[in-house]
């Protein structure tokens, strides 16, 4: 059955079966629309789809610039439509019903879209020595998901090139080693061998990120370069804001929520599934029978 199909008689449906408004049947056919298109440029086959494929669609959405209130019409529509395809015998449950609508009043935390995030970084003037340093900063903060304390405090000892790791000393004194990319390795090189040296004179100082004293950054000055870039490329934004879209644009590209907690430092799963609007009992469940034991990045 074609796309178009499916959704005349997913309408149809709604309208006179389930005796939906008009406009709430127009409104879930127009959600659905967008889900099997998306599972059409995945190559994914409608009796194939699992609950991981559906969080990794609102990631998407989400990642594309929808509200909130996008969203959890997308998941009601994505729970009527698992409705009628377990009625037709397309799929065995609903999967949809382990998604949790976003709450009201819920803080859910701001992300930037892969754009914004370029656009953000790439606004920085490497043309000046801080600007180098800069480029070094907020790259690592963004493609290692790092708070501003951690990319602070980040040592110099700490960071190893040849495995494209840093150690991370985090929250509750936890630490982790988190990989970065070949571009965060490009830009931190070249503040450590042309920048650094220059800044910090000699001296015997661990930290990896200095100001133009030589002296370890402070939060306070990574958060004033941060107002100056925001300035410069018209993206509103925050430092932490980083590391929110960092995770965002994981699960989003396809890796899994283990290793998502692992990489941002999260003692418990469930904090990390404010980025999936999965409630944590449910997650629980779908981690066990979904995840469990897959750790690709």
């Amino acid at each position: 059955m074609t796309i178009e199909g499916l959704l005349e008689q997913f309408y149809a449906d709604l309208i006179l079966v389930k005796r939906a408004a008009e406009k709430t049947a127009s409104t879930y056919k127009i959600s659905a629309q967008e889900f099997l298109e998306w599972l059409a440029g995945e190559h994914i086959k409608l009796r194939d789809v699992t609950a991981q494929n559906l969080v990794y669609f609102l990631m998407k959405r989400k990642v594309d610039g929808n509200t909130e209130l996008t969203l959890a019409k997308d998941i009601s529509a994505l729970r009527a439509l698992g409705s009628y395809l377990v009625r037709k015998n397309y799929w065995p449950e609903n999967y949809a019903l382990m998604l949790d609508r976003p709450k009201a009043g819920r803080h859910l935390p701001s992300v930037l879209s892969v754009e914004q995030t370029d656009k953000l970084l790439s606004a920085i003037d490497t043309s000046t020595p801080l600007g180098i340093r800069d480029a070094a900063l907020f790259e690592l903060i963004y493609s290692c998901g790092l708070r501003i304390s951690e990319a602070c405090s980040l040592k110099v000892a700490n960071v190893h090139f040849d495995e494209h790791l840093i150690l991370v000393h985090g929250k509750g004194d936890k630490e982790r080693l988190v990989p970065f990319g070949e571009i965060a390795a490009q830009k931190l090189l070249r503040y450590m061998n042309e920048i650094r040296p220059e800044l910090v004179k000699g001296r015997n100082i661990s930290e990896v990120f200095v100001n133009y004293k030589g002296e370890p950054i402070s939060r306070k000055g990574v958060w004033k370069r941060f107002q100056e870039l925001e300035a410069l490329s018209g993206v509103q934004s925050k430092v932490h804001t980083l590391r929110h879209s960092f995770a965002t644009h994981l699960l989003a590209g396809g890796a899994d929520l283990r290793s998502v907690q692992e990489l941002l430092g999260h003692s418990d799963l469930s904090t990390t599934t404010i980025y999936t609007h999965i409630t944590d009992t449910q997650l629980a469940d779908a981690h066990k029978k979904y995840f469990e034991g897959n750790k690709n990045d």
